[in-house]
């Protein structure tokens, strides 16, 4: 067997000698021979293949622990983890995107001044929360106001306080001055608030959270669990927040599709939810908004049932905030209703004008 010295074999792998030895140490590359005198290390010219793998997986991003996993898998399974490592990349990526945008534009525009284009606006709102045909009882909590819309789904044995929790923290954003560069801030604590209060409800007892606050000039979103947000802007119908399920994190790594996703046993269970976890962050960031836009908050009793598409037909058929609420928590009762339902429907429009989509 052909040996390559330490150093020639770190030359031809791109490898450094002292990344050699961690991943010695680590048992990630061990080296095929050491000598019992020196202890100087020898490696296989057939050892070449995976410290190139691992080298180009360190060039990737990759933590250490999941190269190890990479390396032990056969290559089909392994391009399969690269391809669904990277999809959360992306997606994490997406979010600090949309962060330096929003930074960006913060520190250009002249300090105080509200932003022309939607100074005048306000919402226009109602909200609904239903039983449903199936459960017992409503752990659903909807609420609507003049800057708040918020959405949150409880469960467990306190599901209801849990969720009743998460909204009463944000309600008191309502009356505080808010702009657009600190209301981040003022959310996430008010989130760290309620899961403190959620977490002396007892074990296994959390809630979902989706909720819009209105600063004057932008929509602040905070999100965690699989509650939704959607915006209906010039009758297309866009989703803004990400579901924190095991299922759209098997459809984010190519693992399953929707249309799979739709019948798969574990669509209930969540990846993060707030459950007195202090280490649990929820998604924030700032929404351009536009005169016109329609938004909805829905707890899962809505999208579970009524496909994306049913939903956007009821948004633009119906311009009343009030009855569109209505249309929805119906549309999801007629399609079994197994879920509570829970909908909140606000218009953004000019001050003084009638709600229109």
């Amino acid at each position: 067997m052909e040996m390559l010295t330490i150093g020639a074999f770190a030359r031809a792998s791109r490898l450094s000698p002292k990344a050699l030895r961690l991943y010695d140490e680590l048992e990630l590359l061990r080296p095929a021979r050491v000598d019992p005198d020196t202890g100087y290390r020898y490696y296989a010219v057939g050892q070449l293949e995976r410290a190139r793998l691992v080298a180009w997986l360190r060039r990737l991003g990759m933590p250490l622990a999941g190269i190890r996993e990479v390396c032990a898998l056969p290559p089909q399974e392994a391009a399969a983890e690269i391809r669904a490592y990277w999809a959360r990349v992306e997606a994490a990526t997406a979010v600090r995107r949309d962060l330096a945008a929003f930074l960006v534009d913060h520190l250009s525009a002249p300090s105080g001044k509200p932003r022309e284009d939607t100074a005048m606006l306000e919402l226009r709102y109602s909200a609904r929360t239903d039983t449903g045909h199936v459960r017992p009882a409503n752990q659903d909590t909807v609420y609507a106001g003049r800057r708040l819309l918020a959405v949150a789904d409880g469960f467990g044995p306190a599901g209801g306080p849990a969720s009743g929790a998460a909204v009463a923290a944000l309600k008191s954003l309502e009356s505080e001055d808010l702009s657009a560069g600190g209301v981040l801030n003022l959310l996430e604590d008010a989130v760290q608030g309620a899961s403190r209060v959620i977490g002396d409800l007892g074990e296994d007892v959390g809630t979902t959270l989706t909720a819009l606050l209105w600063t004057g000039s932008r929509l602040a979103l905070v999100h965690i669990g699989d509650s939704r947000a959607y915006l209906l802007r010039d009758g297309e119908l866009f989703r803004i927040t990400h579901d924190h399920s095991v299922v759209q994190s098997l459809i984010d790594e190519g693992r399953l599709t929707p249309a799979e996703a739709a019948g798969h046993p574990q669509r209930t269970l969540l990846l993060k939810a707030l459950t007195g976890d202090p280490s649990t962050a929820p998604d924030l960031r700032l929404h351009d908004v536009r005169p016109g836009d329609r938004y909805l908050l829905c707890s899962d009793g809505l999208s579970r049932v009524v496909p994306d598409d049913g939903i956007r037909r009821l948004l633009a058929a119906v311009p009343d905030p009030d009855r569109a609420v209505h249309a929805l928590v119906d549309a999801a009762n007629a399609a079994g209703g197994p879920d509570n339902v829970s909908c909140v429907v606000a218009d953004l429009i000019e001050a003084g004008a009638r709600s229109l989509v």
